[in-house]
């Protein structure tokens, strides 16, 4: 049976590819998120995890719009590539949610995904010299 929120997480992801909120899209996005093959996890995802992610989303929001109206005045000619690790534990669901985040603000976006570490690439101000 599939978790309540992984059943979320496939409705949400669903509705935003198809912004439609009709009964019928409803129906079908349920049918889809059942249908969708489950991938089993050694470790539940704790709602604390969950809640967490949750919490980093709504932070990247004005955080985006910030760094979008800092692109546009002010030029951003560095750019570099970081390893961010991976927080142990994490289920196929939060490390998207972790990608998305991530990729969601303007100046970042995470190039490569392995087991333990995000490549990301960001964008950053000349350092004044």
């Amino acid at each position: 049976m599939i978790g309540y929120l992984d059943l979320l997480l496939r409705l949400t992801i669903w509705f935003l590819l198809t912004a439609d909120l009709s009964p019928a899209n409803i129906m079908i996005g349920v049918s889809v998120a059942l249908l969708l093959p489950r991938r089993f996890t050694r470790t539940p995802a704790l709602l604390k995890d969950w809640l967490r992610v949750l919490w980093n989303i709504i932070i990247a929001i004005p955080q985006a719009y910030f760094e979008a109206i800092e692109i546009m005045l002010r030029p951003h000619t560095e750019e570099d590539t970081t390893l961010e690790q991976v927080q142990p534990n994490r289920t196929p669901g939060l490390i998207f949610l972790d990608i998305f985040v991530i990729t969601f603000t303007p100046k970042t976006i995470v190039l490569r995904y392995r087991d333990d570490a995000y490549k990301v690439h960001r964008i950053r101000r000349r350092k004044p010299s």
